[in-house]
């Protein structure tokens, strides 16, 4: 939960932890153990590169949600707007260009909401 809170931010995660039922308990604390606990508690690459691996990962399964919500946690990664711009045109690349073109749209909107003070 702690390095969730780093990466993500307390408010994200204080809206996550309000919206949990007992549904959707078990997912929640997997999510937390599996993705938090385990992969970015690794200390073989920095939560910076890490960002940038899931940003470009995220794009190319135009699983763009979860996007949008990663580009913003760059504010607590270390991931530069440049950072985000190479990997998203690995995506491009590698990934195609559709993908990348609805990534960099997103990246796009939440910068500008990062800019004027926002958050979604």
């Amino acid at each position: 939960m702690r390095i969730r809170r780093e990466v993500l931010g307390d408010a994200h995660v204080d809206r996550a932890e309000a919206a949990r039922t007992a549904f959707d308990s078990g997912f929640q604390d997997l999510i937390t153990e599996g993705a938090w606990g385990t992969l970015w508690a690794r200390r073989t690459i920095s939560h910076r590169e890490r960002s940038m691996l899931t940003i470009a990962l995220l794009a190319a399964t135009k699983n763009f949600d979860e996007l949008a919500m990663h580009i913003r946690a760059t504010a607590n990664t270390g991931a530069s707007r440049t950072d985000v711009e190479d990997a998203l045109l690995h995506v491009a690349i590698y990934a195609g260009v559709p993908a990348a073109n609805r990534a960099f749209s997103i990246a796009k909107s939440v910068f500008a909401e990062m800019d004027a003070g926002g958050e979604s």
